[in-house]
């Protein structure tokens, strides 16, 4: 799954559009809640920045996470801690079709409802 995938369903499912913030970083996009506040951020990161091996960039994808859920999640291969965001309330998501299209959209819903104050965990 691709970042023109993934700003499609959001427009289409939450009506957010992208939003780009940064001169030095034009490619990097935030997903805005409806209540103001960033629920995803996409852009590239050199692989070294998360520590993985290789000189060439990756596509990623910053979602908020449960803390309770976040040490698990990101000791599964396409996970990493929230880069350049809190690692207990971030994870990472690297966008090279490691991860599943299914788990994108699900950690996506999730982080939304997270901005929004309606996560629970399921008991």
């Amino acid at each position: 799954m691709d970042r023109e995938e993934i700003f499609e369903y959001v427009k289409k499912q939450y009506g957010t559009t992208p939003e780009y913030l940064w001169k030095s970083s034009p490619d990097s996009a935030v997903l805005r809640h409806k209540n103001g506040k960033w629920y995803a951020v996409i852009m590239n990161v050199e692989k070294s920045k998360l520590g993985l091996s290789g000189d060439s960039t990756v596509e990623i994808m910053d979602v908020k996470c449960d803390p309770e859920m976040t040490s698990m999640i990101i000791q599964t291969y396409g996970f990493l801690p929230g880069y350049h965001m809190n690692k207990r309330h971030w994870i990472t998501i690297l966008l090279d079709g490691t991860v599943s299209e299914s788990k994108i959209l699900d950690f996506l819903d999730m982080s939304y409802d997270l901005i929004d104050g309606g996560f629970k965990l399921k008991e």
